[in-house]
Order: C-alpha cells, then sequence, then structure tokens
C-alpha cells in the first residue's frame, strides 16, 4: 500500500457534469479509518502549507487533506441541485471501513468560486488527518475493487507520518515587497458615491463593494509561516489552505450536525483601538447605527428565510451580538434550526446543499441577489475567482461546514492577491467604507508582508 508522497497527487477520478456520463455510486471510491493518538501528528497548520494539501482549522477541529483520491469537478454550476447530489451520491456510496474519529470516512474538501454559476470543484484526499479534543485519526482513501483492510492502512499512514516529520519547510523567507490596487483611493470612493446613488434610484438595496490588492516578493511566500501567523492572530476564525487559496474567515455560511445546523451572518464593522473605553464607545455607537443596523438585518432575513423552509424549527434572535477580532468588531447573528428532510424525500439537505442554498448571501452579495451581482460585475474591476465564496468540507453522512472565504488571498509562488469588501447601504459614506476595507485587508497584510 503506497501514498503518493506529501505534496503528491494519487490518480484522480472526476464527477462528469450533467452533460456526461457519471461515474456511478461511489465510482469505485473507498476508504479506511484508523485510531491515531494526538502526539502522533504534526503541527497540522504548518503542515498544511504544501503544495497538493488542504487545511481547515478552527478551535476544536483540525482537518489536513493530502493528495487526491478523486477530483469531483461540478460543472457548468456547482450550485446545482445535480452537482451537490452527485458529490453526495459519490460520498454516500464508497465503501468504508474502520471509524476512528469525528469525521472520518469519506470527506469531501474544497472552496468553491463566489459566483454559484460557475464551475467548480471538489477533492477526496488520498489521506485526511484529523483532530478534536484528545481524539486523532487518520482516512485513507483511493478508488478500484482492492480495499486495504485497517492494519494496512495503518501502516500506509505510519509512513506518511514519517514522511511528514522528515519533511523540512523553507528557511528563505521574503523580506522585500511591492503592493499595488486594482483601484486608486479616490477611484473607490467615487464607486461607493455611485452605488449609493444608484441603491436611491432603485437598482439594489445594497451591495457588497470588493477591493483587491496585489504583492510581490522579492522570493515566494512561505505559506507555513502565513498560516501559522493566521491562526495565532485570529484564534477565532475559520484558517484555510485549498490549492493556494489561503485565509482567516470569521463567518461560517453554514454547519451542519445531523439535523442540527447554523449560519452565523456578520455586516456592520468598527475599528477596534485597543483602548477599552474608546472600543466600548465604538461599540455602542455600531448597536444604535441604523444603517450598520440595517446592512446586518438584510442579511439575517435572507438566511432565515432561505433555511425556514428546510427546518421545523429555527431561531433568529431579535437582536445582533459582537463578535470581536484582532483589529474590528462585526454585528453577528446565529442563527440556529432543527432540519427535516424536504417535500417527498426521505433524507435531510446536507452541508453542500445547504451551503448552495444560501451562497452568495446579502453579505457578501447584496440584495437584491442578480442585481447585487451584475452591478459586482459591471464595476469591481476584476474576478472575485473564490474570494467570498464557500470554503469548507462535506462527509458521507452530509454532516460538515462550510465558511465565505473572506480575509482571504491567492498565493501563487512570491505573488499573492488579497480582497476585502464593505457593504454599501443607502447611508454609506465612501471614507468610511474605504476605511472598513483598508482594516479587513490588514488580516491578511499580517500574515503575508513581514518586511
Amino acid at each position: 500500500m503506497k501514498l503518493p508522497p506529501p505534496g503528491g497527487t494519487a490518480s484522480q477520478a472526476p464527477l462528469s457534469p450533467p452533460t456526461q456520463a457519471g461515474p456511478g455510486p461511489g465510482a469505485g471510491l473507498w476508504t479506511v479509518s484508523v485510531p491515531l493518538g494526538t502526539a502522533e501528528l504534526p503541527d497540522l497548520v504548518a503542515a498544511g502549507a504544501g503544495a497538493g494539501r488542504r487545511l481547515w482549522s478552527r478551535s476544536g477541529l483540525e482537518l489536513l487533506g493530502i493528495g487526491e483520491a478523486m477530483r469531483m469537478d461540478m460543472a457548468p454550476g456547482w450550485a446545482s441541485a445535480t452537482c451537490t447530489s452527485a458529490v453526495a451520491t459519490t460520498l454516500s456510496g464508497a465503501r468504508h471501513r474502520g471509524d476512528a474519529g469525528a469525521v472520518s470516512g469519506p470527506l469531501a474538501m474544497g472552496a468553491l468560486p463566489y459566483d454559484p454559476h460557475r464551475p467548480g470543484h471538489l477533492v477526496v484526499p488520498a489521506l485526511v488527518l484529523g483532530r478534536t479534543g484528545d481524539r486523532a485519526w487518520a482516512t485513507l482513501a483511493g478508488t478500484g475493487e482492492t480495499q486495504p483492510d485497517e492494519r494496512q492502512a495503518a501502516e500506509a499512514v505510519g509512513h506518511q507520518l514519517e514522511a511528514l516529520a522528515a519533511s523540512c519547510p523553507p528557511t528563505a523567507v521574503p523580506d522585500g515587497f511591492e503592493l499595488s490596487t486594482t483601484m486608486s483611493h479616490e477611484d473607490w470612493r467615487r464607486l461607493v458615491a455611485t452605488t449609493v446613488e444608484a441603491i436611491h434610484s432603485g437598482v439594489a438595496s445594497k451591495v457588497v463593494l470588493a477591493r483587491r490588492v496585489d504583492v510581490v516578493a522579492n522570493r515566494p511566500f512561505a505559506l507555513h509561516s502565513v498560516l501559522g501567523r493566521l491562526a495565532a492572530l485570529y484564534p477565532s476564525c475559520f484558517v484555510f489552505h485549498m490549492e493556494g487559496f489561503v485565509g482567516a474567515s470569521p463567518e461560517t455560511l453554514v454547519r451542519r450536525h445531523g439535523p442540527d445546523v447554523l449560519s452565523h451572518p456578520l455586516a456592520g464593522t468598527v475599528a477596534r483601538s485597543g483602548d477599552a473605553t474608546a472600543d466600548d464607545a465604538m461599540l455602542a455607537a455600531l448597536m444604535v447605527s441604523a444603517k450598520d443596523r440595517h446592512e446586518h438585518q438584510v442579511v439575517v432575513n435572507y438566511i432565515a428565510d432561505a433555511l425556514a423552509p428546510l427546518c421545523s424549527a429555527l431561531d433568529v434572535p431579535s437582536s445582533p451580538s459582537v463578535m470581536a477580532l484582532r483589529n474590528v468588531s462585526h454585528l453577528g447573528t446565529p442563527i440556529t434550526g432543527k432540519l427535516r428532510p424536504g417535500h417527498g424525500e426521505a433524507h435531510l439537505p446536507d452541508a453542500l446543499e445547504l451551503a448552495a442554498r444560501l451562497q452568495p448571501t446579502p453579505a457578501v452579495g447584496g440584495e437584491p441577489t442578480a442585481a447585487a451581482m451584475a452591478w459586482q460585475q459591471a464595476h469591481e474591476g476584476f474576478d472575485r475567482g473564490l474570494y467570498a465564496g464557500p470554503v469548507g468540507w462535506v462527509d458521507a453522512s452530509g454532516d460538515g461546514e462550510w465558511a465565505l472565504g473572506l480575509r482571504s488571498a491567492t498565493v501563487e509562488g512570491a505573488r499573492a492577491s488579497l480582497y476585502a469588501g464593505a457593504g454599501i447601504v443607502a447611508g454609506s459614506d465612501p471614507d468610511a467604507e474605504l476605511v472598513e476595507t483598508q482594516l479587513k485587508l490588514q488580516a491578511l497584510l499580517a500574515a503575508l508582508v513581514r518586511p
């Protein structure tokens, strides 16, 4: 039994779009899970930097995917019911042995495009290393008729852990940087003002505008250091790396565990100064700001309306709470519910299906969605790609979690593109919205740019 080397890629078995022949249930996919001691695992965040690796880390759960057992291509639009159900069918049809951890068994990971009409893909890693609390495990995956037993799988996992322990991260890190923006500050302020005028004229009630900052370093970025700094600076966020897309997102698009579903939208932002008295005053002003409360409520109403038909019970707090991060605080509302099967269906909607139903929320798109997205595409000046799209995982039982790909960057060698956005409504001020994007960009700049 042989795995690809760290960062290597196993054979791929594509999940075809609806116009092509599908692979059939499971497509020969198999998985074997084995328990591990927590001390056997390396630093999963740092190990998640390698090529061919996918990292998902939050407080209480770390998942590191290595290599590819199967690539699931989702086209023409990843959010179509055909594509999401094909992923569910493939995962649930896999042959599985062992029950070693909280998220053991067939698992698909990835980042999906912001625009749900675009093609996307997920990957079943050849190896997943997981840790939660005092439990650790490994899941080996492959395709074909031959499936290893648990002893063989444990031996293969042991070899991979030895290879990970022996691998050395690069020692030379960049120390010279050039920054540029796709739009000048003045042009972006004008765009905000133009968008406010369009909102007053009825084009939309909210449009989220994003900025992109490009960074060129004097040598390739050391992603193991970048991910480590993100985890240290933003312990309450989702730290991720999916094929060069990295970030520390504070926003839960959707989490499903059995019938329990959670979405925690954020909208409405204020800076943190480090002075407790000043911060308390700014938070008090945020809580009573008609503009920020309206911006936030638009998002809450959208998500509640989308989830309500799927739930037998849905709890939506009447007032937002505050999520405090290192340099900003957000208004947030945790929306929780109990899922029930759809009309004429026996199964609960899985985490990927729920993400597809919600994307894009007005927290990253606007209201109404189609008009806001059309305005973004016509005026932002760049393709968002994976920025503000769902990033996360789903397993064979339908459980999983997806964050919005915010506070994020696309990194390739010595080049990185950083993204941040702000929600524009009728009361938005161009200067304040520019400052908000600058505060959000600091999350990745603090991790990437180390002069």
